[in-house]
């Protein structure tokens, strides 16, 4: 599997999935036909950088929206967690939850890591731009937080 993920490339169908969202509720890719999605792979909720990231992505709903662009965000947490996170910050979009990291795999952004020495496996912070037909428009890894959503607006208006 995660040979197939290092093969995704811009211009390619982007791999199909479902996951429940914080409510529990399944969403599907394809249910996002005729929009942009923005779809952002993210460590963990309330955490700094992703706190970051997920406000930066809140206060710049309007552009992305007006870009026809819809915000989805996926971390291994649960949805109690995604809940909290959407409630504390006023997340004003979907968060999905891939709990036995699936989807992370496919989109090959599941690797190892390393802090202070120690090796892990976790989500490299990385945001995939998908336009109205389902294919890659933009793939942005080992995202830095700052300036990253005017990339993301950029990607959604080219």
């Amino acid at each position: 599997m995660t040979e197939m993920a290092a093969e995704l490339e811009i211009g390619a169908k982007a791999p199909a999935f479902a996951l429940p969202d914080q409510s529990g509720k399944p969403v599907k890719l394809k249910d996002f036909l005729g929009k942009q999605v923005v779809l952002y792979f993210y460590p963990k909720d309330s955490t700094p950088g992703c706190t970051q990231e997920s406000c930066d992505f809140r206060d710049h709903i309007a552009p992305i929206k007006k870009a026809g662009g819809v915000v989805l965000g996926v971390s291994f947490d649960g949805q109690k967690s995604h809940q909290k996170f959407i409630e504390k910050f006023s997340l004003p979009f979907t968060l999905l939850c891939d709990e036995d990291k699936g989807v992370a795999t496919v989109y090959g952004v599941y690797k190892e890591k390393s802090m202070y020495g120690k090796k892990y496996w976790g989500i490299e912070r990385s945001t995939f731009v998908i336009d109205q037909t389902g294919k890659l428009k933009a793939i942005f890894r080992k995202v830095k937080v700052t300036g990253h959503v005017d990339e993301v607006l950029a990607a959604l208006k080219a």
